[in-house]
């Protein structure tokens, strides 16, 4: 049996390790599953090429929890966001979708490890934000999801408000489910989408539901601050180690 994207066996046993690790995480905090996993894929293939698989997991790990968190999302947040994410998804796709494998995983990289650094500094906001700074926030994950994580700005913009982490979860869980729905065709049109896609989200989807029920057990049972500063510590040092291995 080949592999999709000529990935060989060892590559692909580590990212399905990988992709439980993201699932768990997915499964428990809401966000963090892009992050980790493309994180973790540049060590060792070029994560542009996963992107599109990434996104059609979040859709389906949805399915999974969306019984779950149906009374704890924040709408009006989601919308507002997902408005301004629209804005600037088709220019950003465009031109990841034309960075070769150094590059893309340099500007992956770098992203990552920025919003990171700003999540561990427990920056906070003081006073309210309106729709329009929510737009904002929108836009700029919009151009984050070209690389697969636009979750991390809208994470790194709600951790930094009085949001219960229940409510945080949930909007979160939507808003990364919409702007994916929104990414995947124009990533489709940018040849981003082939059937090695459709071969990776076939392979994938037991992994998920697995790492997806794990984790979504143990969001009641263990610190929420905790594990969020684990899960930040770990992108801060895997996308230093990207680009320390890229530039190397």
């Amino acid at each position: 049996m080949t592999l999709p994207f000529d990935l060989t066996w060892g590559q692909g046993g580590f990212l399905a390790a990988a992709l439980f690790a993201a699932a768990f995480i997915r499964g428990y905090s809401g966000f963090g599953f892009s992050a980790i996993f493309i994180i973790l894929a540049a060590l060792t293939t070029n994560p542009v090429l996963l992107i599109p698989v990434v996104f059609s997991c979040e859709i389906l790990m949805t399915a999974f929890q969306a019984r779950d968190i149906r009374p704890h999302i924040d709408w009006a947040r989601a919308v507002t966001l997902l408005v301004g994410s629209a804005i600037a998804i088709v220019p950003a796709v465009y031109i990841m979708a034309r960075l070769g494998e150094d590059e893309a995983r340099i500007a992956v990289s770098t992203l990552i490890l920025v919003l990171s650094l700003i999540l561990l500094s427990g920056w906070q906001i003081r006073r309210p934000i309106g729709r329009l700074g929510h737009g904002g926030v929108g836009v700029v994950a919009g151009v984050a999801n070209s690389a697969g994580v636009g979750g991390l700005p809208v994470a790194v913009f709600l951790t930094a408000q009085p949001i219960e982490p229940a409510v945080f979860r949930a909007t979160m869980i939507v808003f990364l489910t919409g702007i994916d729905m929104m990414s995947l065709p124009v990533m489709a049109a940018n040849g981003l989408v082939t059937s090695d896609t459709v071969i990776a989200i076939i392979l994938a989807f037991p992994i998920l539901g697995a790492g997806i029920w794990v984790g979504s057990r143990q969001f009641a049972t263990t610190s929420q601050a905790r594990f969020r500063f684990f899960v930040v510590l770990m992108l801060t040092s895997f996308s230093a180690l990207n680009i320390i291995k890229v530039l190397a």
